[in-house]
């Protein structure tokens, strides 16, 4: 299966659910990749009849973009309460909870801000201290198989309790953790997971990650007290991970623009300028954005190498390669005892690739919705702005860490043909980007 098909299949780990996307997607990716390569495909000529100007096979990938083509969220097996709108309920308070951390002053809100895009316009994070790597925006990740810049976590739930143990994001433990939901969350929490255990015996502070005398605290605990807090600490995730499932986009004016083409109307060119329209062009044509910005959702969920330089050139960023290994080692993934699913039932951590060497130096494709505003740009917030990234992919430098996948001016292996953009057409790729923003919604709990 090529690379491009890959990038279609959805964060599903249920067979019925795989086969209801990709069915409605497989002849657009048939199509994609062929037309990305005719130059006639990008042209930027200043047509302004643009309801006629499209063929059927843009119309074709134009359609497969469209958040119209966005099914509903694939269940997630491993999170029992991911649909349950008490689930949802608990985790929204939760999110939005500082006591959930070591200084009280940190919640998942603080940095995944509801008024910011669910993200912190900050180049890196920050909570209790400064981390390495952007925020990634909350909006639409039950749709990822894999979660952060490098996918070391696979499932919204796990992806959840990571920062509130991270020494610079929430800093906290998981016995602090358990005690907050039993202060403040005991008869929401038992009303979905049932009774929560006995914690007077337990540490004020225990936990296998954090400071020493954390570690000391839980080496000390006996094995049924581990796993009683342990099962705490994951159901807190998936509550969060039942309220993160409703963040979703809403549409643009690029979906506005695509609706009317499809079905003829003449108001389309109001809705995207010539020059936004020439971007489109260019996005799915020569410019070869869509290659992996594809799908209604603008990403094909997948890891690339496109040689962004890195923050710290004395310390380039590994990106993926190590985190296969990560994943599969996590005690919170699909395939552990605290998940509800069924060991058949996690296939992409099953059938994970771990030994691809182009992982090296790649970072997950993020979705180009409400791209705008969402500045800075890349994983570690390197690009200021979109002018920055569409140049950046033009020149395409050679990467510090691994091989990129583009062509390269600095010399090294390249798997794509070169992208050749003018100035005009570089800020006509700009202008249409700025086309997709649209709100973000919580669609409701089903």
């Amino acid at each position: 299966m090529s690379q491009l098909h890959k990038s279609w299949l959805p964060a599903s780990r249920q067979a019925s659910q795989r086969a209801r996307l990709t069915g409605a997607l497989a002849a657009v990716v048939v199509v994609l990749a062929p037309l990305a390569l005719l130059i006639g495909f990008g042209r930027a000529d200043g047509a302004t009849d643009h309801l006629d100007s499209w063929s059927k096979e843009e119309r074709a990938v134009l359609s497969s973009m469209s958040l119209n083509k966005l099914p509903a969220p694939p269940r997630d097996p491993s999170n029992a309460v991911a649909d349950k709108p008490e689930a949802v309920a608990l985790g929204k308070r939760l999110f939005a909870d500082a006591r959930l951390s070591s200084n009280g002053a940190v919640s998942c809100a603080s940095c995944h801000a509801p008024d910011r895009q669910f993200q912190d316009s900050l180049p890196v994070g920050r909570g209790v201290g400064v981390g390495k790597r952007r925020t990634m925006p909350v909006a639409a990740t039950a749709y990822s198989p894999f979660l952060f810049w490098d996918g070391r976590k696979d499932s919204q739930w796990s992806q959840a309790l990571g920062p509130l143990e991270d020494s610079v994001e929430h800093g906290g433990n998981r016995v602090q953790f358990a005690r907050v939901v039993r202060t403040h969350y005991q008869r929401e929490y038992e009303s979905l997971f049932g009774a929560l255990p006995n914690l007077q015996d337990l540490p004020a502070d225990a936990s296998p990650l954090g400071s020493a005398d954390e570690k000391r605290a839980w080496s000390r605990l006996t094995n049924a007290q581990r796993d009683a807090v342990n099962r705490v600490f994951a159901n807190l995730g998936k509550a969060i991970a039942a309220y993160e499932r409703t963040v979703t986009y809403g549409a643009s004016r690029f979906d506005q623009y695509v609706e009317a083409v499809l079905i003829g109307e003449r108001a389309g060119p109001q809705l995207l300028s010539t020059q936004e329209v020439n971007g489109l062009r260019l996005f799915i044509g020569k410019a070869q954005c869509a290659t992996c910005h594809n799908g209604p959702l603008l990403t094909d969920q997948a890891f690339h190498n496109t040689g962004v330089p890195p923050r710290e050139p004395a310390r380039p960023d590994r990106g993926r390669a190590p985190a296969t290994a990560k994943v599969l080692a996590d005690e919170f993934n699909c395939l552990s005892r605290y998940s509800d699913a069924p060991a058949q039932a996690c296939q992409e951590l099953s059938f994970m690739v771990t030994d691809e060497p182009g992982m090296e130096g790649a970072f997950k494709t993020p979705s180009l919705r409400n791209v705008e505003l969402r500045a800075p740009y890349m994983h570690a917030g390197q690009l200021a702005t979109l002018d920055e990234v569409v140049t950046h992919y033009v020149h395409s430098p050679a990467a510090a860490m691994g091989h990129s996948e583009l062509p390269l001016g600095g010399g090294g292996r390249a798997e794509r043909k070169p992208i050749r953009l003018t100035e005009e057409e570089m800020r006509d790729v700009v202008a249409f980007l700025r086309s997709l923003s649209g709100p973000i919604m919580e669609r409701p709990a089903r």
